[in-house]
Protein backbone atom coordinates (compact mmCIF):
# COMPACT_ATOMS: atom_id res chain seq x y z
CA UNK A 1 0.00 0.00 0.00
CA UNK A 2 0.85 3.55 -0.55
CA UNK A 3 -0.09 7.11 0.47
CA UNK A 4 -1.16 9.89 -0.93
CA UNK A 5 -2.51 13.51 0.39
CA UNK A 6 -4.56 16.16 -1.83
CA UNK A 7 -6.02 19.76 -0.48
CA UNK A 8 -9.20 20.71 -2.67
CA UNK A 9 -11.05 22.99 -0.53
CA UNK A 10 -13.65 21.27 2.11
CA UNK A 11 -12.62 17.52 2.76
CA UNK A 12 -16.02 16.37 2.41
CA UNK A 13 -16.17 17.08 -0.91
CA UNK A 14 -13.10 15.52 -2.00
CA UNK A 15 -13.91 11.78 -0.35
CA UNK A 16 -16.36 10.35 -2.60
CA UNK A 17 -14.47 10.29 -5.54
CA UNK A 18 -11.58 8.24 -4.27
CA UNK A 19 -13.77 6.28 -2.26
CA UNK A 20 -15.47 4.59 -5.56
CA UNK A 21 -12.49 4.11 -7.08
CA UNK A 22 -11.17 0.08 -7.33
CA UNK A 23 -7.77 0.01 -5.41
CA UNK A 24 -8.40 2.56 -2.31
CA UNK A 25 -8.02 0.83 0.79
CA UNK A 26 -9.08 4.13 2.89
CA UNK A 27 -9.93 7.86 2.52
CA UNK A 28 -9.76 9.59 5.41
CA UNK A 29 -10.50 13.44 6.08
CA UNK A 30 -7.73 15.55 7.67
CA UNK A 31 -5.76 18.19 8.61
CA UNK A 32 -1.63 18.64 7.41
CA UNK A 33 0.89 21.03 6.90
CA UNK A 34 0.45 23.51 10.46
CA UNK A 35 2.20 23.78 13.25
CA UNK A 36 -0.47 22.53 16.16
CA UNK A 37 -0.25 18.80 16.92
CA UNK A 38 -3.43 17.31 16.86
CA UNK A 39 -5.37 20.42 15.83
CA UNK A 40 -9.36 20.59 16.40
CA UNK A 41 -11.62 21.59 13.07
CA UNK A 42 -12.46 24.51 15.11
CA UNK A 43 -8.53 25.44 15.47
CA UNK A 44 -8.10 24.86 11.73
CA UNK A 45 -10.92 27.28 10.47
CA UNK A 46 -9.63 30.01 13.29
CA UNK A 47 -6.73 29.75 10.72
CA UNK A 48 -4.34 30.07 13.33
CA UNK A 49 -2.65 26.65 12.60
CA UNK A 50 -1.62 26.61 9.34
CA UNK A 51 -3.00 23.58 8.51
CA UNK A 52 -5.31 22.67 5.21
CA UNK A 53 -7.58 20.27 5.25
CA UNK A 54 -7.25 17.57 3.42
CA UNK A 55 -7.26 13.31 2.63
CA UNK A 56 -5.64 10.82 3.16
CA UNK A 57 -5.50 8.04 0.62
CA UNK A 58 -4.33 4.36 1.22
CA UNK A 59 -4.19 2.98 -2.03
CA UNK A 60 -2.61 -0.25 -3.79
CA UNK A 61 -0.33 0.87 -6.87
CA UNK A 62 -1.00 -2.81 -8.38
CA UNK A 63 -4.54 -1.92 -8.85
CA UNK A 64 -4.44 2.26 -8.92
CA UNK A 65 -1.63 4.18 -9.93
CA UNK A 66 -0.50 7.44 -8.11
CA UNK A 67 -0.76 9.42 -11.34
CA UNK A 68 -4.51 8.11 -11.73
CA UNK A 69 -4.83 9.23 -8.62
CA UNK A 70 -3.50 13.05 -9.63
CA UNK A 71 -6.14 12.86 -12.44
CA UNK A 72 -9.08 12.26 -10.52
CA UNK A 73 -7.65 15.09 -8.08
CA UNK A 74 -7.83 17.50 -10.79
CA UNK A 75 -11.21 16.47 -12.21
CA UNK A 76 -12.61 18.02 -8.21
CA UNK A 77 -10.88 21.63 -7.84
CA UNK A 78 -10.34 24.65 -9.75
CA UNK A 79 -6.91 24.51 -10.59
CA UNK A 80 -6.48 28.23 -11.25
CA UNK A 81 -7.88 29.33 -7.49
CA UNK A 82 -5.46 29.39 -4.83
CA UNK A 83 -7.39 31.23 -2.36
CA UNK A 84 -9.59 28.09 -1.49
CA UNK A 85 -12.34 25.83 -3.28
CA UNK A 86 -16.04 26.95 -4.38
CA UNK A 87 -17.55 28.62 -1.13
CA UNK A 88 -14.75 27.37 1.04
CA UNK A 89 -12.70 30.58 0.90
CA UNK A 90 -9.29 30.94 2.86
CA UNK A 91 -5.18 29.21 3.37
CA UNK A 92 -7.36 25.96 5.24
CA UNK A 93 -8.87 25.63 2.29
CA UNK A 94 -6.11 25.92 -0.51
CA UNK A 95 -5.23 23.38 -3.20
CA UNK A 96 -2.67 21.10 -3.26
CA UNK A 97 -1.00 17.59 -4.45
CA UNK A 98 1.36 16.47 -1.39
CA UNK A 99 3.78 14.62 -2.04
CA UNK A 100 5.53 11.30 -0.14
CA UNK A 101 8.60 10.78 -2.14
CA UNK A 102 11.16 11.99 -5.70
CA UNK A 103 8.68 10.03 -8.04
CA UNK A 104 5.30 11.64 -6.97
CA UNK A 105 6.25 14.70 -6.91
CA UNK A 106 7.77 14.20 -10.94
CA UNK A 107 4.06 12.97 -11.74
CA UNK A 108 2.34 15.85 -9.75
CA UNK A 109 4.40 18.30 -11.47
CA UNK A 110 4.45 16.35 -15.43
CA UNK A 111 0.33 16.41 -14.51
CA UNK A 112 -0.10 20.11 -13.77
CA UNK A 113 2.28 21.01 -16.95
CA UNK A 114 0.24 19.09 -19.52
CA UNK A 115 -3.10 20.63 -17.20
CA UNK A 116 -1.68 23.78 -17.76
CA UNK A 117 -0.57 23.33 -21.43
CA UNK A 118 -4.07 21.82 -22.36
CA UNK A 119 -5.51 25.40 -22.90
CA UNK A 120 -8.53 23.47 -20.95
CA UNK A 121 -7.94 27.19 -18.37
CA UNK A 122 -7.35 30.08 -19.18
CA UNK A 123 -5.73 30.91 -15.73
CA UNK A 124 -2.33 29.61 -14.74
CA UNK A 125 -2.93 26.13 -13.16
CA UNK A 126 -1.88 27.41 -9.46
CA UNK A 127 -2.07 24.18 -7.19
CA UNK A 128 0.77 23.69 -4.97
CA UNK A 129 2.93 20.67 -5.13
CA UNK A 130 4.50 20.54 -1.93
CA UNK A 131 6.10 17.61 0.40
CA UNK A 132 3.55 16.02 2.72
CA UNK A 133 3.68 16.57 6.38
CA UNK A 134 2.61 15.06 9.24
CA UNK A 135 -0.99 14.13 8.46
CA UNK A 136 -3.90 14.41 11.44
CA UNK A 137 -7.11 13.11 11.12
CA UNK A 138 -10.08 14.78 11.44
CA UNK A 139 -13.01 14.30 14.10
CA UNK A 140 -15.28 11.16 13.36
CA UNK A 141 -18.27 13.29 12.69
CA UNK A 142 -16.27 14.67 9.75
CA UNK A 143 -15.58 11.10 8.38
CA UNK A 144 -17.30 9.94 5.58
CA UNK A 145 -19.78 13.12 5.86
CA UNK A 146 -21.20 12.15 2.11
CA UNK A 147 -22.68 8.92 3.25
CA UNK A 148 -23.77 10.28 6.85
CA UNK A 149 -25.41 13.36 5.88
CA UNK A 150 -26.20 12.79 2.04
CA UNK A 151 -28.83 15.87 2.03
CA UNK A 152 -26.42 18.57 3.56
CA UNK A 153 -23.19 16.92 1.73
CA UNK A 154 -24.98 17.96 -1.74
CA UNK A 155 -26.20 21.55 -0.89
CA UNK A 156 -22.80 22.07 0.32
CA UNK A 157 -21.60 20.45 -2.44
CA UNK A 158 -23.94 22.25 -5.17
CA UNK A 159 -21.03 25.01 -6.85
CA UNK A 160 -18.69 22.70 -6.95
CA UNK A 161 -20.63 20.30 -8.67
CA UNK A 162 -22.02 22.65 -11.12
CA UNK A 163 -18.49 23.56 -11.69
CA UNK A 164 -16.80 20.62 -12.38
CA UNK A 165 -19.74 19.32 -14.67
CA UNK A 166 -18.99 22.34 -16.69
CA UNK A 167 -15.02 22.00 -17.12
CA UNK A 168 -14.58 18.67 -17.15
Amino acid sequence: MERAIFAGGCFWCMVQPFDEQPGIHSVMSGYTGGHVENPTYEQVCSHTTGHTEAVEIIFDPEIISFKELVDIYWQQTDPTDAFGQFEDRGDNYRPVIFYFNEEQKKIAEESKQALQDSGRFNQPIVTSIEPAATFYPAELYHQDYYKKNPANFERSHARRAAFLKEQW
